[in-house]
């Protein structure tokens, strides 16, 4: 049976006493901050000196020395003469062993591998092994009684106009961009070289950047409201000049908040020759005819609605978590998820349909709001895992199948071929938690109540996308996965 004492700090003094199979160790437990322990482990000289013992044992069983056969050695000579080896595997084993039982005795259930310096640490002739690590643990919360929540839930009938303006963005990824003499237009193109100040010195330079005039320029670190109007009525050689904030939440931390002004000088002006939807066309997407092409679409638009539906419904259950347990997760372990965080947004938008420009517009939206937003994204997955795991919900091998064949259907490639790039890159994992946590969304759906209410525009076109930064240099979540592509053809 195990003995408890809680010391005035609070932190836990543990001797574990003998039970079959396990080391007779003293631990010491400390929070030290959101998710994160500081544990120290002492191993008895006892239960070192039997483990060393069955180390030599094990040696000798299997090695032969000269004028001895294996199992023959005197255990004095294999321990002089193999000290190294028996003192490694030593170490190994009594670490392995003590950080199991560690967590077993204590539920830990670690997020990341403990911070532990091992090529440093040195079991002891004589004495106790004394070793201590900082390790990141899941959060301790209570999980809400979903059967009687109410959820807001966004509803959308696929409409005409909504299949129309889906087909219409569908053909402007194929149209040709002609030259235009006259003024620029909302919806036209411009093709400008970009310069960027803060308090007069020239902080980026962009050259021959082709922009859309939408009502919203985005960049990671920054957007400008009303840039089709800023840029109404250019034509080439005119130059048009702006000021812009940065995010709060930009990479460069001195830079957030401030003003920067941005000049334009524009080059060129173009405009969009879009495509009939004639045979080839078909031939492309799939299709027999143009309805058949429609009705693909409007089942693209419903997986939209789908994922829309479940990103309310995330963000909903999460906050009326957060009304009832507060906690905190470690500032290390969400700046090394952002990136990750990103790309798992990229690969379930890809998943529900949305096309490359969509996508790019919510990945740039994310960058300006990296921190919150993988913050929030980390306390979902591990609410949706407890949940999961809680209900016996898993991710099936049938399940990944299904997945990846409908992306390849997307994106135009073969399933083989969409999920050796998954795997290479390390994506597959992700797909794999994003469908157990799908299906935990799902349940929780099963058990709420539900208040309908009519969606948002779905087709918001509004937003012109620049996959860069005016402050950093960042790499671009969607190009990679782009590049990776390109890379497998």
């Amino acid at each position: 049976m195990t003995e408890e004492v809680q010391d005035a700090n609070g932190s836990e003094d543990v001797a574990v006493a003998e039970k079959s199979g396990s080391l007779d160790l003293k631990v010491d437990i400390k929070d030290i901050g959101p998710c994160k322990k500081h544990i120290s482990v002492t191993i008895t000289e006892a239960d070192i000196q039997q483990l060393r013992d069955e180390t030599v044992e094990d040696l000798s069983r299997d090695t032969a020395v000269p004028g001895f056969r294996a199992g023959k050695v005197p255990k004095d000579l294999l321990a002089k003469r193999f000290k190294k080896e028996i003192s490694d595997q030593l170490k190994q084993k009594l670490l392995l062993q003590s950080l199991e039982q560690v967590s077993e005795d204590h539920d830990l259930d670690p997020i990341n591998e403990p911070e532990l310096d091992v090529e440093n640490l040195e079991v002891p002739d004589s004495g106790d092994f004394d070793y201590e690590f900082e390790v990141e643990v899941r959060p301790v919360f209570e999980v809400p009684d979903y059967e009687n929540m109410t959820i807001r839930r966004p509803v959308r009938e696929i409409s005409e106009d909504d299949v129309a303006q889906a087909r219409a963005r569908y053909l402007s990824s194929f149209t040709q961009v002609a030259p235009y003499d006259g003024a620029a237009e909302s919806g036209d193109y411009v093709v400008c070289d970009c310069e960027f100040t803060h308090n007069g010195e020239v902080i980026r330079e962009f050259e021959e950047i082709t922009l859309k005039l939408r009502p919203t320029l985005r960049f990671w670190d920054a957007e400008v409201e009303g840039f089709d109007e800023k840029m109404a009525g250019a034509k080439a050689d005119d130059v048009k000049e702006f000021d812009l904030t940065i995010s709060r939440e930009a990479n460069d931390v001195e830079m957030r908040d401030e003003t920067v002004h941005a000049k334009l000088t524009v080059l060129d002006v173009k405009r969009l020759e879009v495509p009939e939807i004639d045979d080839e066309m078909l031939e492309r997407v799939g299709a027999e005819s143009a309805e058949g092409f429609d009705a693909l679409l409007k089942q693209s638009l419903e997986r939209q609605v789908t994922y829309e539906q479940r990103q309310k419904t995330r963000e909903q259950v999460l906050e009326k978590i957060t009304e009832s347990a507060s906690w905190d997760l470690p500032e290390g372990l969400v700046r090394k998820h952002v990136d990750n965080a990103l790309r798992r947004e990229v690969l379930e938008m890809q998943q529900s349909g949305f096309s490359r420009e969509q996508i790019r517009a919510r990945e740039s939206q994310l960058r300006q709001q990296s921190h919150s937003t993988t913050q929030q994204a980390l306390k979902e997955h591990f609410v949706l895992d407890r949940i999961a795991t809680d209900n016996d919900i898993e991710c099936t091998s049938e399940d990944i199948n299904i997945e990846v064949s409908y992306m390849a259907m997307q994106q135009g490639e073969s399933p083989r071929k969409l999920r050796a790039r998954l795997v290479k890159s390390g994506m597959i994992e992700n797909l794999e938690a994003q469908i157990r946590e799908r299906k935990a969304v799902e349940y929780i759906l099963s058990k709420v109540k539900f208040d309908d209410v009519p969606m948002d525009d779905l087709l918001n076109d509004n937003v012109e996308t620049v996959n860069k930064s005016i402050t950093s240099n960042i790499n671009d979540t969607t190009s990679e996965v782009e590049s990776e592509e390109d890379g497998d053809e």
